[in-house]
């Protein structure tokens, strides 16, 4: 038997006062062997983004099977209104499926999807936010820049330099060459030896912006995990192609550009902690935080991600792809 009335049901439709928040899935089942140290570095990525984003930035933590104290550690961050959200689960579904689907819950413009292993650094969202608010069709933003990623994922960019939408050029940028080593040396990679080389630059009224990124940290906007992400689970544990489908293709899908931040706003740090991540800590803890535009809208797309648009892309895939490199490679 009810009695009374519901009192939300007088109330007005809920007020969102986010544009911006942060997806981590958590994956952590014992602490020991390769997960000894995983630990401290979830710690570590969830205290970079707590102390570096702005107030209209959220955050939410999927435990995707972790252990007892992974579990505590989390439930008490989000007791303290350090974390915005968290959804557990006992046993581990994917990454993919559990990074997709708290994702899709999200309310808001701008959806950063990160691994737990990535350091964040004072103004990365900011500058993100910068290039989706200056560029036209800006589907997908990392803050690790690289140069060496222009054509994954990335052809809807491609296509936009041949046709002369955006202002494309080469230079060098002697400030990342530390930081794009850092990237490479954590996955094992030979190392830059020179600072000079050249990175693709997008640049529009003063804002540059890198062409391509990796997936390991992306912003993407909303609406791309509605029109183009597949529906269907991927009951994939992780791996096997998966960030690709359900992340790096359908942004490229969309038709929106897949860019990276001019300067490097974030770190790959593996699955153990080093002295200078500390330090870069640190320095987040000392500075100050600038606040954003606290309403970021777009017009939301209804293309579906079926059969003629993927055929119609691999098409243009193989001819975009000889033409830049024609015209535009270095």
């Amino acid at each position: 038997m009810r009695i009374g009335m519901n009192p939300q049901k007088s109330e007005k439709k809920i007020e969102l006062k986010s544009n911006h928040r942060v997806v981590i899935v958590a994956f952590i089942p014992k602490l020991e062997g390769y997960y000894e140290s995983v630990f401290e570095v979830l710690k570590l990525n969830l205290q970079s983004i707590i102390a570096t984003k702005n107030e209209f930035c959220e955050i939410t933590v999927v435990n995707n099977g972790c252990c007892e104290i992974v579990v505590n550690y989390l439930n008490s961050l989000f007791t303290n209104k350090e974390i915005d959200c968290i959804i557990h689960h006992n046993q581990n579904i994917g990454k993919i499926d559990a990074l997709i689907g708290a994702a899709r819950t999200a309310r808001e413009s701008l959806i950063t999807m990160t691994d737990l292993d990535i350091l964040f650094v004072k103004g990365w969202q900011e500058s993100i936010e910068e290039i989706f608010q200056t560029f036209n069709d800006v589907g997908s933003v990392s803050p690790i820049s690289t140069y060496n990623a222009k054509s994954y994922g990335a052809i809807s960019t491609l296509s936009k330099i041949i046709l002369k939408r955006v202002n494309f050029n080469y230079e060098p940028i002697k400030e990342n060459f530390d930081s794009q080593n850092k990237f490479f040396e954590s996955f094992g990679w030979n190392k830059l030896e020179r600072d000079d080389i050249l990175w693709p630059v997008l640049e529009k009224n003063g804002v540059k912006a890198i062409l391509g990124s990796h997936h390991q940290v992306i912003t993407i906007r909303r609406d791309v995990l509605f029109s183009f992400v597949p529906f269907k689970p991927s009951f994939t544990l992780v791996g096997n192609n998966s960030e690709y489908e359900y992340v790096d293709l359908p942004n490229d899908l969309s038709g929106k550009m897949r860019l990276s931040t001019y300067r490097n706003y974030a770190f790959h740090m593996g699955n153990k902690i080093e002295d200078w991540m500390i330090e870069i800590q640190n320095n987040n803890l000392n500075s100050t935080n600038v606040s954003s535009v606290k309403t970021i809208k777009f017009k939301t797309n209804d293309i579906q991600n079926n059969k003629l648009n993927l055929f119609i892309y691999k098409v243009k895939k193989k001819f975009v792809k000889k033409i830049f490199k024609m015209f535009y490679d270095k």
